[in-house]
């Protein structure tokens, strides 16, 4: 397991990250993802971290409150020394009736906190998220009071998560102007089938030095090598009842077809390849796995010990490259020149 600096700060995280989500359950949305309960969410968080990770995120929206209490029962009942983890949590949605029971106000978030250490049975967070951006709230007020977690110690570290390349920029760019803690990570969708990130929102995290958590990075199931081209009646895993994220599964097959023979070549599964393909990537600080099984999460580990070589990340790229965009065509012809002199300088 190797650790990466999370954005600008000084704090160490895993390259994968114990995601939360199935813990809980319930009879909407979160039930059709996982529905662990304490026994097995414990077995989970014990391969987690005899695996190397020390890093967990959870969110207060996730069954509704009770998967932050979960994680946090788990952390006391194997006895986790709380300075060898990083506890990260979100909010933003809804947690209760009226119109100020969500959103990214004031009113909102000291609130949402402050319920959030309780469920969690913690001092403080390690990082506070924003779980999505906020039209109705001015992006001061929200970075005011985080700041205001941040300096009475509720909080140490903040982030967004699911906020456009303009929203992150003008947020850093506010955060400099007010003298106000910015934000350290951005946790997104990013998988090999789905690069849409890499149009605005990567470039923007590399130039400001801003964390990337990566989330769904098997694309809801869809790479986990249950699905194929030639068997698309499958009615297991998680998208036979829950089909999100949005993928195109024409152009996910085709990239299926070439992750296959590069599993095999490396005696692993096609979910480790897509795994390894992020943590292959640049801007990527770390990935979120999250499992219903221990034997899930075994797999998900092995993946940090797949080196894939130049010609596998060729022909990974090669088929699942985005399609040329405005401006994107356009820098690399304008800037082609200025281009290869960088290149020689080096």
């Amino acid at each position: 397991m190797r650790y990466n600096k999370l954005g600008r700060t000084g704090l160490f995280v895993s390259e994968l990250c114990l995601g939360t989500m199935t813990f809980g359950g319930g009879d909407d949305m979160w039930g059709k993802i996982g529905q662990l309960g304490q026994d097995e969410a414990d077995a989970l968080v014990r391969v987690a971290i005899d695996g190397g990770i020390n890093f967990i995120d959870t969110a207060n929206v996730y069954s509704n409150g009770r998967s932050e209490e979960i994680t946090g029962q788990a952390i006391r009942n194997l006895g986790l020394k709380r300075e060898e983890i990083v506890v990260a949590t979100k909010a933003f949605g809804e947690m209760g009736a009226g119109p100020n029971a969500r959103g990214a106000s004031r009113y909102h978030l000291i609130d949402a906190c402050k319920a959030s250490l309780k469920r969690l049975q913690l001092d403080h967070i390690d990082l506070y998220q924003i779980h999505g951006f906020d039209p109705a709230t001015p992006i001061e007020e929200t970075l005011r009071a985080l700041d205001t977690l941040v300096q009475h110690g509720h909080v140490r570290y903040i982030g967004i998560s699911n906020w456009a390349a303009w929203q992150i920029v003008k947020a850093l760019g506010e955060s400099a102007r007010l003298g106000l803690h910015r934000f350290a990570s951005l946790q997104a969708y990013y998988t090999i089938a789905s690069r849409d990130l890499e149009r605005e929102i990567v470039p923007a995290l590399l130039s400001e030095e801003v964390g990337l958590m990566v989330w769904s990075p098997l694309a809801g199931g869809f790479l986990s090598g249950k699905y194929d081209r030639a068997d698309e009646s499958k009615t297991d895993g998680r998208r036979a009842t829950f089909d999100f994220p949005p993928i195109d599964k024409d152009r996910g097959y085709a990239i299926i077809d070439v992750m296959r023979p590069i599993a095999e070549a490396h005696g692993v599964s096609v979910a480790q390849i897509a795994l390894a393909w992020l943590l292959h990537q640049k801007a990527v600080s770390s990935v979120i796995v999250g499992a219903k099984r221990p034997d899930q999460l075994t797999d998900n580990l092995a993946a940090t010990k797949v080196e894939l070589s130049s010609d596998d990340l060729a022909k990974l790229g090669e088929t699942s490259a985005l399609p040329a965009e405005y401006p994107g065509w356009m820098f690399e012809r304008q800037g082609e020149y200025r281009r290869t002199l960088l290149e020689k300088m080096r």
